[in-house]
């Protein structure tokens, strides 16, 4: 079973038996991913299959459910139709997590990003149809807003893609758009704004900002901030994302269908705001981080507005920033 050390999420999204449904959660070794998967086996569902090549996914995170009987792993690759189709089979509801993130990764190398990002988005969608799955449920980004200058950011206006990884995740939010005007699928999509939270990554060149930032202070290392420093981000702790696949996979709100919804918790910080907050939690007022060029494809600043999935998902965010981050630097800290 998991260890208390990996038990983050306790609040109840649902109101439904999940044991008379079965779940597909591809991407499901990665970090959000592996949130929603434990969210659903705590929570008795019937079935909980994850899809994942375990190419930025852990096995680690794999074996934190190897004990419950009604979790399932298939070692697999979304751009293989095959694969899509044989983990759609009896599924009811699937959540669509696997990609490949980061700007940085997207700008070094195009193609792949966008043979998984959307080739293997396409594969997931046509297998969920095939199969006759009643809802999917698929991550989008906050990328996709590109150099709309506006904030708060709206679902409804979107500017130009600054990034190849924005347009595959603009290319899925269209896929999802004509996929529901064709065929008899329930689709929702979310525009995640930068989630964070225990079990990301800190390492590897395409590592997020908290988790490498608070590995570099506690192993007294480099730790650089991209720019001044006053670029701000709506960061979102990822129970909130988790809320919003449930609530979307499960939700009876036909309204809610056919759309994509901001994932955030509507509140902006700075980069030298976040940096000093980890450092004053970690007791390490010593540690100064190094400034260096802003990074390529990276917006200024991010702030979203969340009132689409309150009203049409009952969406509330019930971990707001500080709070987050504060359990994410305990659970790094139990790590060191």
């Amino acid at each position: 079973m998991l260890s208390d050390t990996y038990i983050v999420i306790m609040s109840t999204f649902h109101k439904e038996d999940l044991s008379k449904y079965s779940f597909l959660v591809t991407g499901g070794a990665g970090f959000i991913g592996s949130h929603i998967t434990e969210y659903l086996l705590k929570n008795g569902a019937g079935k909980v299959r994850v899809l994942d090549n375990l190419a930025t996914g852990f096995q680690k995170n794999i074996d934190l459910f190897k004990d419950y009987d009604q979790f399932e792993f298939i070692n697999g690759d979304i751009r293989d139709a095959e694969t899509c189709r044989k983990a759609c089979e009896g599924i009811d509801y699937v959540s669509h997590q696997a990609a490949l993130g980061s700007v940085p990764r997207s700008i070094n190398d195009p193609i792949t990003s966008n043979d998984v990002n959307v080739g293997g988005f396409v594969n997931m969608l046509t297998a969920a149809k095939d199969a006759g799955v009643k809802t999917f449920v698929y991550a989008s980004s906050s990328s996709v807003y590109g150099d709309e200058p506006n904030l708060p950011k709206v679902e409804e206006r979107v500017g130009t893609p600054l990034s190849p990884y924005a347009v595959t995740k603009k290319a899925n939010e269209l896929y999802a758009e004509v996929f529901t005007q064709l065929y008899d699928i329930n689709i929702v999509g979310y525009r995640y704004f930068n989630v964070f939270g225990p079990r990301q990554d800190p390492d590897g060149p395409y590592a997020a900002v908290i988790p490498l930032f608070v590995s570099g202070i506690l192993k007294d290392s480099a730790v650089y901030i991209n720019g001044d420093g006053e670029q701000t981000r709506d960061f979102t702790f990822v129970d909130n994302a988790v809320q919003a696949n449930v609530r979307g996979m499960l939700t009876q709100n036909k309204d809610a269908f056919g759309k994509v919804y901001n994932v955030a918790v509507g509140e902006n910080f700075s980069v030298n705001f976040l940096y000093e907050e980890i450092r004053n939690m970690l007791g390490a007022d010593g540690h100064k981080a190094t400034y260096r060029e802003p990074r390529a494809g990276d917006v200024r600043n991010s702030l979203a507005d969340i009132s689409l999935a309150q009203k049409h998902l009952e969406y509330q965010p019930t971990k707001r920033f500080l709070d987050g981050l504060k359990q994410t630097v305990d659970f790094f800290k139990t790590l060191n």
